[in-house]
C-alpha cells in the first residue's frame, strides 16, 4: 500500500487530476522562480539607477547615461519617456490630438501611461499564481472523492468491509488532498509577497514621478527647487533625500 499502489489502480479521471496537479505546480513555481528573480534583479538596478539620477548635473547626463546602459528597471523607463515627451514636444509641438495641451499636460499623461504599463507588467503571472492557489485544494479534494468512491465500490463487491481493507484505499485516496494543497500554499504565499512588493515599487514610482515631473517644470534639482518655495515635494524613503540628489 502507499502513492505508488494507488496511482497503479487509479482510473483515467484519478490520473488525469493528478497530471493537473502537477502541471499547476509546474507552472507555479515556474513564476515564483522567474518573478522573485526578477524582483531581485529589479531592486539592485533601481538603486543604482536612482542612485546615479539623483547624482546627475543634468537632465543630459541622465540622457546620456540612458542611451548607453539601457532601460533596464521602472524608473529608468519611467525617466526616459517623461525626457523624451518633453523634449517631442518642445521641437514639434502638439502636431497630434495625443500632443495636445501644454508641454507639462503632454509630460504627465506620458508619466501616466508608463505607470500604468509598470503596474501591468509587475501583474503579469499573477493571475497564474491566485488561481492555482484557489483551485489546486478543490482538484486534489475531488480526486480523494473520487478514490474513495472507486475503494468503496471495489470493497462492496469483494464482500469483505473490514477495517483493513477499507483503511488502506481510503488512506491512499486522502493523498490526492494532500498533494492539492502542497500545490497551493506555496502558490498562496508566493502571491501575497509579491503582490505586497509590487505594491511598494508602486508607491515609490508614484513619488518618483511626482518628483520627475517637478524636475521637469522647474528645469532645476528639487533640492534647489525647494529652498524656492515648494513645500510639497516628496522624498522616496532612505533614496531621494536632499544630499543624495546632488546641485
Amino acid at each position: 500500500m502507499g502513492f505508488a499502489h494507488f496511482i497503479a489502480q487509479s482510473d483515467f479521471v484519478g490520473k488525469s487530476l493528478l497530471a493537473v496537479l502537477v502541471v499547476m505546480s509546474a507552472i507555479s513555481w515556474t513564476l515564483i522562480v522567474v518573478k522573485g528573480l526578477g524582483q531581485l534583479l529589479r531592486t539592485r538596478r533601481s538603486e543604482k539607477f536612482l542612485l546615479f539620477f539623483w547624482n546627475a548635473r543634468s537632465l543630459d547626463e541622465v540622457g546620456a547615461e540612458i542611451g548607453t546602459h539601457g532601460v533596464q528597471e521602472p524608473f529608468a523607463h519611467l525617466t526616459a519617456h517623461a525626457i523624451n515627451a518633453q523634449a517631442h514636444h518642445a521641437r514639434y509641438g502638439a502636431a497630434k490630438l495625443e500632443e495636445a495641451g501644454t508641454a507639462q499636460d503632454f509630460v504627465t499623461r506620458t508619466i501616466k501611461k508608463v505607470l500604468d504599463e509598470e503596474t501591468t507588467r509587475l501583474e503579469n503571472g499573477l493571475t497564474w499564481l491566485a488561481t492555482i492557489g484557489a483551485t489546486a485544494p478543490f482538484v486534489g479534494l475531488f480526486g480523494t472523492v473520487w478514490g474513495v468512491y472507486h475503494a468503496l465500490v471495489a470493497i462492496g463487491m469483494s464482500g469483505s468491509g473490514t477495517l483493513d481493507k477499507v483503511a488502506g484505499p481510503v488512506g491512499e485516496a486522502l493523498i490526492m488532498t494532500g498533494i492539492g494543497l502542497a500545490v497551493a500554499i506555496p502558490a498562496v504565499m508566493a502571491y501575497n509577497a509579491i503582490t505586497r512588493s509590487n505594491r511598494v515599487l508602486n508607491a515609490k514610482l508614484d513619488a518618483f514621478a511626482f518628483e520627475l515631473m517637478t524636475f521637469l517644470s522647474m528645469g532645476s534639482p528639487l533640492a534647489d527647487a525647494a529652498k524656492s518655495g515648494s513645500d510639497n515635494v516628496r522624498t522616496m524613503p532612505g533614496k531621494l533625500t536632499p544630499a543624495a540628489r546632488g546641485a
